[in-house]
């Protein structure tokens, strides 16, 4: 075995004590002041490839540099052969160097069963800097060196080491700059590669989001401002696409919501204006209803028993009607004033009430109060007479304008009863009943109305009386008329308070 002085024996254990080159990470910031939606995705469609290229980049490198140094091994095989093969194994020393030149090592050597030999060897080697065992997997180690060859300078030197293909090893000692080199070139090669997938992919995300999603937003937004410009106006609400997907469903949606806000903002415009005019007429209302009260005060004293009959259902009616006129001047707002409940005997009410409506001496219409006469209620008296009016009225006007014929008699009937703290009142009529289509705004003012003309005031204000009081007003089903079921609650009271008030009193 020939053996050279200085030269280090590199087939053995691999040097593991190799400092991984430390990286400072780059963190890079996009200014996104000033770029709309289709400049952001284009940015983020760039950095995306660029990642995904770098992700492909790291393993490709650390392979490139394995398959350079595997050739470099395959061409040292193919040299020692040739020196196997000269006679006495002998060959000119002008021979020896084209093959170091041609393989581009300073040394190959071989090792076959334990016995080492220098096939062949430059003049001047240098000193050994680095490792590379080829027969090794690839792994993490691989990468790491791949970039510590990348970045370690011209001029070092690498000893390479792989199998012979005939059980023993062969180990070329090179000089590492043609690998950097060759590194550099490829890696440029990549980089030029993903700029040129990244122009092109961002290319065509780009059309392709803004002709899905930009345009469309960009339509959405531009009907959202012309609509906020003139919400009444019916013609700027969007309109829908045939789109299936979200984009569509976002116009039909815009496009809904634009046309309730349009006819809310008719509705409050319409109430506004119904308002002012109800604040004139009420002014003038009181005036005669002060008129019509102190003349009734003089009719009490005609000695008539009819005149002496009627004249305190007249008064009453008349202190109604004014003091609803002053708590609507007072409150000028669209709710009633708080309910000041006392107990109310439920049955005389009723029929005063039903008498207001034009239902007592109704000459088709039978009125029929089963309510018993000691049964009181927690309420407002005059609160829940306008309640019980306002329902009655409607019973009537749908037994005088619509046809049926499911009773020879038509009839309005009031039931109550108290569950414990809880007065249930229902009051039915044999009418037509209420159509399917009104039941969805029942009690809803300028919605809820059953018949033509009407304004649905009276359902909206006896369910927002009955709501003041705790309580609930609601429509039964039933075969036969309407039946509304109106459920008041006593007031809770507290008794701290109250014993309170009676030592202070």
């Amino acid at each position: 075995m020939n053996t050279t002085d200085g030269f280090e024996d590199p087939i053995g254990d691999i040097p593991a004590d190799k400092a991984r080159p430390g990286a400072g990470a780059a963190r890079a910031r996009f200014g996104f002041l000033g770029l709309g939606l289709s400049g952001r995705l284009l940015l983020l469609t760039v950095l995306f490839v660029m990642i995904s290229e770098v992700a492909i980049f790291v393993p490709s490198i650390a392979n490139y540099r394995l398959t350079w140094l595997r050739d470099r091994v395959a061409s040292g095989q193919i040299a020692a052969l040739v020196l196997d093969a000269a006679p006495d194994k002998l060959v000119p020393k002008s021979l020896e160097k084209e093959l170091l030149e041609s393989v581009g090592a300073m040394v190959i050597a071989t090792k076959n069963k334990g016995v080492r030999r220098l096939m062949m060897m430059s003049d001047h080697p240098n000193e050994v800097a680095a490792h590379v065992d080829i027969r090794e997997a690839p792994g993490w180690g691989a990468i790491r060196d791949a970039f510590a060859a990348l970045f370690a300078g011209d001029g070092r030197t690498i000893s390479v080491v792989g199998g012979n293909g005939a059980g023993g090893l062969i180990e070329l000692v090179l000089d590492e700059t043609p690998l950097r080199r060759a590194m550099f070139v490829y890696s440029i090669n990549i980089l030029s590669l993903s700029l040129i997938i990244s122009a092109i992919t961002a290319a065509l995300v780009y059309f392709s989001l803004n002709w899905l999603l930009v345009r469309p937003m960009r339509r959405i937004t531009g009907a959202m401002i012309r609509f906020r410009q003139d919400p009444e106006d019916a013609k700027r609400i969007i309109a829908p696409g045939g789109r299936g997907d979200e984009i569509g469903r976002a116009e039909r949606e815009l496009a809904a919501m634009q046309a309730d806000l349009a006819d809310t903002l008719q509705q409050k415009a319409r109430l506004a204006a119904l308002g002012l005019a109800v604040s004139k007429i009420n002014h003038d209302l009181r005036n005669i209803l002060a008129t019509a009260h102190l003349i009734s005060d003089r009719l009490s004293a005609v000695p008539d028993p009819t005149v002496q009959r009627f004249v305190p259902k007249l008064i009453a009616s008349l202190d109604r009607a004014i003091a609803l006129c002053s708590d609507t001047i007072r409150y000028g707002r669209a709710r009633e004033a708080p309910p000041r409940r006392t107990s109310v005997l439920l049955a005389p009410l009723a029929d005063q009430a039903a008498e207001a409506a034009g239902l007592a001496a109704h000459p088709a219409i039978e009125w029929v109060n089963t309510v018993e006469a000691a049964l009181r209620v927690d309420a407002d008296s005059d609160q829940l007479f306008r309640v019980l009016m306002n329902l009655m009225r409607n019973s009537v006007q749908a037994l005088e304008s619509e046809p049926h014929s499911y009773s020879e008699q038509d009839m309005v009937r009031l039931s109550a009863r108290r569950d414990g703290s809880v007065v249930t009142m229902e009051i039915c009529d044999t009418g037509p009943g209420v159509p399917a289509k009104a039941r969805e705004n029942l009690f809803a003012a300028f919605k809820g109305s059953v018949r033509p003309g009407g304004s649905g005031l009276g359902l909206a204000i006896a369910a927002e009386i009955v709501r003041a009081h705790g309580g609930q007003l609601r429509l039964l089903d039933h075969a036969l008329g309407a039946t509304f079921q109106i459920v008041l609650p006593d007031q809770v009271v507290d008794l701290k308070a109250r014993r309170g008030q009676e030592r202070a009193s």
